[in-house]
């Protein structure tokens, strides 16, 4: 995969340098030329990003390596984990050191306790959660849950998100038994009734509901929880200007990447059904639970603390502040990348 640099610098000083430069020029044919030429063109050198790369909330940042990032981007199996050199989840990890990194916020919380200088700087996705549950397992509402089995991996955003559910009608973790299984599993469990419910990210909450047809009813997390799937590197890549670099271009990038996203999803929907091996067909009946929003929510450091205080309990540690939490989000990124021209797609 691919991408392109920019050195460190505002477009509003850009403008001035051009027009500098045309001023001094003895042909107006080449000032004009100058003119056009995107700054966007320079390469940064090579960067490289690790995510689960069959989670479809990384599709904009496959697309960004592939069509718009100028230069050369690695976009590799991993997490966090691969920020700070340790071993990632089984079955979902590479080799390699980050220059960047996806996870849902959770990840994030869980990694920067051993790594306080671990930075969000955009989110690029929220995951539109659901739970799928049987009918005939006597589930008509989010209530009717207690005493059931529901599948999901209690220490990920999928565990966060099931309590949250439960907690909306007066319900707790331990009022229903969470099954923890792998992935791929989960729909067959529905369908042989080892378990009442899923709750899980895509598309393994779509094909759970595909396996039991008619006898699935859904529960929306909306205005419970979403997913908050960021872009994370660390404060020592950011303050150095040539890394600082890549990472304004990659975020750049992965803007006009999800504008292409929002507009017509097809590249993006083909890149992720390469990647994560799953049909056409089921990464667009998965598609619309996903928001590609590249930017901010308003509510990350919200959604962090309240997150935050649910892992402490599980670690039995004191819970980190409001203001320690803040520290992890950096938005002079962003801010950066927003400043410089789109970049074309290739």
């Amino acid at each position: 995969m691919r991408m392109m640099g920019f050195t460190r610098r505002t477009s509003i000083g850009r403008h001035l340098a051009v027009a500098g430069l045309c001023m001094a020029a003895l042909s107006s044919a080449a000032c004009a030329q100058s003119q056009t030429k995107p700054a966007a063109l320079a390469d940064p050198g090579p960067i490289a990003v690790f995510g689960n790369i069959t989670t479809f909330e990384i599709a904009p940042v496959l697309l960004a390596a592939e069509a718009y990032y100028p230069g050369t981007a690695s976009v590799k199996m991993g997490s966090v984990a691969n920020l700070v050199g340790e071993a990632g989840a089984s079955g979902y990890s590479s080799e390699g050191l980050a220059d960047v990194a996806t996870n849902a916020e959770t990840q994030a919380l869980r990694y920067s306790l051993r790594h306080p200088d671990m930075r969000i700087v955009m989110t690029v996705t929220e995951g539109l959660y659901r739970i799928v549950a049987r009918r005939s397992s006597g589930i008509a509402s989010l209530a009717d849950l207690k005493g059931k089995r529901i599948a999901t991996i209690p220490p990920t955003s999928s565990g966060f998100f099931t309590q949250k559910m439960l907690a909306s009608v007066g319900l707790s973790s331990d009022d229903v038994t969470m099954v923890a299984m792998p992935l791929g599993d989960m729909p067959r469990a529905l369908a042989e009734r080892r378990v009442d419910a899923v709750s899980i990210w895509e598309p393994e909450v779509e094909r759970a509901a595909q396996a039991i047809g008619s006898d699935a009813i859904e529960f929306s997390g909306k205005g419970v929880y979403r997913e908050l799937f960021n872009l994370n590197t660390m404060a020592a890549s950011l303050a150095d200007p040539v890394k600082r670099a890549k990472i304004v271009a990659f975020v750049r990038a992965i803007v006009d990447a999800s504008a292409q996203v929002r507009a017509d999803p097809a590249r993006a929907q083909a890149l992720v059904a390469q990647h994560s091996k799953y049909s056409a067909d089921l990464v667009a009946q998965s598609w619309p639970h996903h928001a590609f929003i590249a930017g901010w929510t308003g509510d990350l450091l919200d959604v962090m603390v309240e997150e935050e205080q649910w892992l402490a309990r599980q670690d039995k540690r004191t819970a980190r502040t409001r203001a320690d939490l803040a520290k992890l989000i950096d938005t002079s990124v962003l801010a950066e990348a927003l400043a410089l021209p789109p970049l074309p797609k290739r």
